[in-house]
């Protein structure tokens, strides 16, 4: 997403980059790591400010999945995010929020939403399975 309107900086180009090719919502930690195996040596205050101003500017997505650190999102087309409750796993599902919920709401809220950030919590199929391929209870 270019944008004449956003201040590249080198720093903020290389992190956006790391950031858009993760599979996994990285955290600040693991982006700094990422950078690192790169070669590249920035701050972590450098890495702060840039994330804060990538997000700002709508170029990347902050979550809070309850885990206590914040992780970030290249896609920022709605979506909803999956975590499994048993393992920690974040997966994605390209499916946005349906209108009816967002109508339901504002009828009986008078709230307009603008954004949304949806987590489903539940077992990945991983989590599901157990070493023999059988279901396993939650």
């Amino acid at each position: 997403m270019e944008s004449h309107n956003i201040h590249w900086t080198t720093q903020r180009r290389v992190i956006y980059n790391v950031v858009r090719a993760a599979k996994d919502h990285p955290t600040a930690k693991d982006i700094m790591d990422r950078l690192r195996d790169e070669g590249h040596s920035f701050a972590y205050g450098t890495v702060y400010n840039a994330l804060r101003y990538l997000v700002d500017a709508g170029l990347l997505l902050e979550l809070q999945l309850g885990d206590g650190a914040s992780r970030y999102d290249g896609r920022t087309e709605e979506h909803l995010h999956l975590k499994c409750d048993r393992c920690g796993r974040i997966e994605e599902a390209g499916i946005a929020v349906p209108d009816a919920w967002l109508t339901a709401v504002h009828e009986e809220t008078g709230f307009a939403v603008l954004r949304t950030d949806i987590v489903l919590h539940g077992l990945c199929e991983s989590c599901r399975e157990g070493a023999d391929g059988n279901p396993r209870e939650a």
